[in-house]
């Protein structure tokens, strides 16, 4: 899989180590960006890794900010994203297999690299479990985004 990932200042430190890990996985990384400590807007940087993964360069994305919660508010407004926040295995593992979420969100300052990497194992292994409830409620999350998504 193609992985694109992307940090704002305070998630720079535990992107550098999460995409050597991704790649040790197999997987190809496409950093999106950032790469320093001085202060960004966590928005910039979650709107491109989002895009790519709406555009199908990649096939799932991950955001790192401090706590998560910014990156995923601000992955969760583009219509074709299914983000969730995760900071421990078993929702890494229902959020694939309930919600088909394609993009994840960790906090540096929630957890450290070991955990990081386990729930972006288990994340990236799992599979859509394509049960028919899942799948209707993915559905009616799509209609909600249709219905309050302005279309030019």
């Amino acid at each position: 899989m193609n992985i694109a990932i992307g940090s704002d200042h305070a998630g720079v430190r535990l992107k550098g180590g999460l995409i050597t890990f991704v790649e040790s996985l197999g997987h190809t990384v496409t950093d999106m960006g950032y790469n320093s400590t001085d202060s960004v807007d966590y928005p910039d940087y979650a709107i491109p890794v989002c895009d790519k993964v709406i555009s199908g360069e990649a096939d799932k994305g991950i955001l790192i900010c401090g706590t998560g919660i910014g990156m995923s508010i601000t992955a969760n407004k583009m219509p074709g994203i299914r983000c969730a926040l995760v900071h421990d295995t078993f929702s890494a593992k229902a959020t694939r297999e309930h919600n088909d979420t394609n993009v994840l969100a960790l906090g540096e300052r929630v957890i450290g690299p070991g955990l990081a990497e386990e729930i972006i194992r288990v994340w990236l292994e799992t599979e859509f479990s394509q049960g028919e409830r899942h799948q209707n409620r993915i559905r009616k999350i799509t209609e909600i985004e249709d219905k309050y998504t302005l279309h030019p």
